[in-house]
């Protein structure tokens, strides 16, 4: 095929390129690049099988995975993952005590403190400020440098999301919201819901009239309980009220002055609801002690009607529904609010995203030829592959270089098997990665070029979207205004074993300890449960953790200016 031989073009290319400019790099005594050759001597470097830790539950892709198979050709390299099996707090604190660690660890940001202040990364600036050896790594983050450096100055973590090129476009939401089943929206005509108290009646109206689905009991409302993604059990109340995601404290965008609110009168009024909908019937107790793969077979059951969770957490589940074929018990998100009044802010353009993405980690054999191989991965043609695929074979090209797929393409990238064979899904999840537009005018990804978005789409998904009068999922909100320059707040760095970080932590377990009991509590007890857990937090030093957010808060507003 065309395409083949143009990507053998280019894997040749790349090869020399490596071979002949930065073959076989090796740390000399001052741990800067050496020229000196690692390869068999015979112009290519040996095989290295690069050892990943993914901080998130998954599964290996197959042996003969398609896109991994052309990397190995490209650059003799493979990769073999693991994944967070129970709790990855356990697994980043097995690690961290023994001192001894995969290659490249894919971290997320409630990790990445433990990871560095074990002394677990390599710094990583001067990869990033090599403009001659490493030009995409730098022209990708040469200019974000100070908004990617840990406290210490140094560069550990290449953020996987956030660096934007040409065009942007948001047609999803990926991030948080309240999310509700495509068929409880049909079942009343798509009503618009604006604030939390609708979206239980609408819920309960449908638990009603369906008590089962598909012979299992519905469960109106879920609440995961897991410490590794908090968020889906403290988080909602800032966005009710209207606040964008900021994490555990709202940001007064006129002061720039952040503050807990998990104890605060916003947090109650989402609480008071939860209890209210659970002694209705309409909260699922198991959620509360189930883990995370549980939650996710509920959810991809269909029998879970409604949620608070961000996209690319649950979205597992929906890839099941549509494998299965249950299009209408697919996910849709609604801008609830508390009141009228308020004006949503779940979608946040697009932000750095600091803290999350690759780390090279001290027991890396080889970081420099690692390195070596993300600087490459940026190359257009590489970042068509991971994110398009092969022409001919996963999109096609229109008359006007437009790339598109058939309907049998757009079925097959949404089998969770599929992809395991197809796509190359951890490593690009976590890798730096072109997102906006190529320099052809293509969106980087099928999923933001817009007359792919909307036929790529299944027909209860494109009838809700016409019944609501918009061509895309992210229109369903209100059009973001532009971030405030220190956003987002949750990934200010907060030292392990300091003051703001004990009191974080204390939050947390207070968090896990009284608000399930106070979610399934009887009506009455409620009130003084509410008091015995603001109580517990007078108890704590809060204002040590806010002083500690407030001062990273204004010391972005300043370095990130420049």
């Amino acid at each position: 095929m065309k395409n083949s031989k143009k990507l053998l073009i280019i894997c040749l290319s790349v090869v020399l390129a490596l071979s002949f400019v930065l073959a076989g790099c090796k740390k000399d005594d001052r741990g800067e690049p050496s020229p000196t050759s690692s390869n068999d001597g015979g112009g290519k470097e040996n095989l290295m099988t690069i050892t990943a830790f993914i901080s998130r539950a998954g599964t290996n892709p197959t042996k003969d995975n398609r896109i991994y198979q052309k990397i190995k050709e490209a650059f003799n390299v493979e990769f073999q993952f693991e994944y967070v099996v129970g709790e990855i707090g356990e697994r980043v604190g097995t690690m961290t005590a023994g001192g001894e660690y995969p290659d490249i660890i894919g971290v997320q940001s409630n990790e990445a403190n433990q990871f560095i202040d074990a002394g677990a990364f390599i710094p990583l600036e001067k990869y990033i400020n090599d403009k001659e050896n490493f030009p995409n790594l730098n022209r990708h983050y040469g200019e974000l440098i100070n908004r990617i450096k840990h406290d210490d100055g140094h560069v550990y973590i290449m953020p996987n999301y956030g660096v934007h090129y040409g065009e942007h476009r948001q047609n999803e939401n990926w991030g948080p919201a309240f999310w509700i089943q495509i068929a409880v929206l049909k079942e009343f005509g798509y009503p618009k819901i604006k604030t939390l108290d609708e979206y239980f009646d609408l819920i309960e109206k449908y638990v009603e009239k369906y008590p089962e689905i598909d012979g299992q009991k519905t469960i109106g409302f879920i609440v995961l309980t897991d410490r590794g993604r908090d968020w889906t059990l403290r988080n909602a109340p800032s966005h009710l009220a209207g606040a964008p995601n900021d994490g555990i404290v709202i940001v007064d965008q006129e002061t720039k002055v952040a503050e807990v609110y998990q104890h605060k009168d916003i947090s109650k009024r989402y609480f008071k609801k939860l209890n209210e909908a659970y002694n209705n019937g309409l909260v699922d107790p198991e959620g509360f002690v189930i883990d995370f793969d549980q939650y996710i077979q509920k959810l991809a059951s269909g029998a879970v009607l409604g949620l608070f969770d961000q996209r690319w957490n649950f979205n597992k589940a929906n890839e099941a529904l549509h494998q299965q074929g249950k299009y209408d018990r697919m996910y849709m998100p609604v801008p609830i609010v508390f009141d009228e009044s308020i004006r949503d802010w779940y979608l946040t353009r697009p932000e750095l995203n600091v803290n999350s993405g690759f780390a090279i980690t001290t027991s890396c054999k080889d970081p420099d030829r690692v390195m070596r191989l993300f600087e490459a991965l940026l190359d257009e043609e590489w970042q068509k592959l991971l994110q398009w695929g092969e022409e001919g074979i996963d999109y096609l090209v229109d008359e006007d270089g437009m790339f598109y797929r058939n309907d049998q393409m757009r079925k097959e990238q949404q089998s969770p098997d599929w992809k395991l064979a197809n796509k190359a899904d951890d490593l690009f999840e976590f890798a730096p990665k072109l997102e906006g537009t190529y320099s052809d005018g293509n969106a980087t990804s099928p999923g933001l070029q817009p007359i792919e978005y909307f036929e790529g789409l299944t027909e209860p998904e494109k009838e809700l979207l016409t019944a609501y009068g918009v061509q895309t999922q992210g229109q369903l909100h209100s059009t973001p205004p532009e971030n405030p320059l220190y956003f987002p707040a949750w990934s200010i760095n907060i030292p392990t074993n300091s003051v703001p970080a004990t009191v974080s932590q204390q939050m947390q377990d207070l968090a896990f300890e009284y608000l399930p009991q106070i979610i399934m509590a009887p009506t009455s007890e409620f009130e003084s449960l509410w008091a015995d857990f603001v109580k517990k937090h007078e108890e704590l030093d809060i204002e040590a953790f806010e002083k500690h957010i407030n001062e990273g808060i204004q010391r972005r507003m300043t370095e990130w200016a420049k």
